[in-house]
């Protein structure tokens, strides 16, 4: 079970360091295509290469911002609601990405296959399955962030559970 950590821990470092490096590229990419147009030598593989490692970037960005509990979210209703209903909001709420995700994953799948053949217009040499297979790949990511936080959810309401019993235990014994 710690081996499968520390793979998913170095999984999580790697993918952090390649979004971030993506963006970078991304910038740099069209920086200098605009700058090509500019002075009448466009880069035609431009576009495509920086919409190739924005479908990465973007799975990889959510996946880190999954984890570290960066998405945006409206919670001031939510928190005046008791702590139970609080609790099976945020599982309900997990539990409709969750379904979510299993829906990009299949048909990410799907879509891949179906783009195998087709190519990026200003590279004919790379397959546009390369970029449709960031949906599922990245989907895949998000549902493992996804289930660990359900889980530490689960085992935040566990925890405080067995605080209260032991708090109880406490007060009839000082009774």
């Amino acid at each position: 079970m710690e081996t499968a950590k520390n793979i998913y821990h170095k999984i999580c470092q790697v993918e952090k360091i390649i979004s971030g490096v993506f963006l970078v590229l991304i910038m740099i990419i069209v920086f200098l295509s605009a700058i090509g147009r500019a002075v009448g030598h466009p880069l035609n593989w431009a576009i495509d290469i920086s919409a190739f490692l924005f479908a990465w970037a973007a799975f990889f960005s959510a996946d880190v911002a999954m984890r570290q509990d960066r998405h945006l979210s409206v919670k001031f209703i939510v928190l005046k609601l008791p702590e139970k209903a609080q609790y099976y909001i945020t599982l309900a709420n997990y539990l409709i990405i969750v379904v979510f995700l299993g829906y990009l994953i299949r048909f990410g799948f799907i879509q891949t296959y179906n783009t195998r053949f087709r190519t990026f217009q200003g590279i004919p040499e790379l397959s546009y399955a390369w970029a449709t297979l960031s949906v599922p790949i990245g989907s895949i990511l998000l549902l493992i962030s996804t289930v660990n936080k359900m889980r530490q959810v689960y085992k935040t309401k566990e925890a405080a559970s067995l605080k209260m019993k032991d708090k109880e235990k406490v007060d009839q014994l000082s009774d």
